[in-house]
């Protein structure tokens, strides 16, 4: 594979970029073998630490785009992970609740996520691991609001 010039090579922005393309093919990869995607994982993730939620409420926690949760609220609803209902409180409002078998479906993701961190970051030590997150989370929250 061709080299790319020195100065782009040593820009973190361009390093990060390439990285990305990376990640999300190793985390696609890996969850299709799953039968699931990014998206469930999220909203999964969201209801496993937070608890019940209205699809609103998961589309603005998990970052993703209203209708993209319709859908994959539509998804994991269809696979026994989680159950809608509505809620009692707001009549026009949907409540999304985690199911048993959407735990053990998150366990099994979180297993193969694991793996394409360990795949990912096998250059480096537990320490360089532990510091590159810390780095990345403090410039990543500079742009959260």
């Amino acid at each position: 594979m061709d080299e790319p010039p020195g100065r782009l090579a040593r820009k973190p922005s361009w390093l990060i970029t390439q990285l990305a393309v990376h990640i999300r093919r190793l985390v696609a990869d890996s969850f299709t073998a799953a039968g699931a995607r990014g998206y469930h994982y999220r909203i999964l993730a969201a209801l496993d630490e937070f608890g019940p939620a209205s699809q609103a409420e998961l589309g603005r926690r998990c970052r993703v785009d209203r209708s993209d949760v319709v859908a994959a609220v539509n998804e994991l609803v269809e696979a026994g992970h989680v159950d809608r209902t509505p809620d009692p409180d707001h009549g026009r409002r949907n409540r999304v609740t985690l199911t048993a078998g959407g735990a053990a479906q998150l366990r099994r993701m979180d297993t193969l996520l694991d793996q394409v961190q360990d795949d990912l970051l096998e250059p480096l030590s537990a320490e360089d691991r532990a510091t590159l997150t810390r780095l990345l989370g403090r410039v990543l929250a500079r742009f959260e609001p």
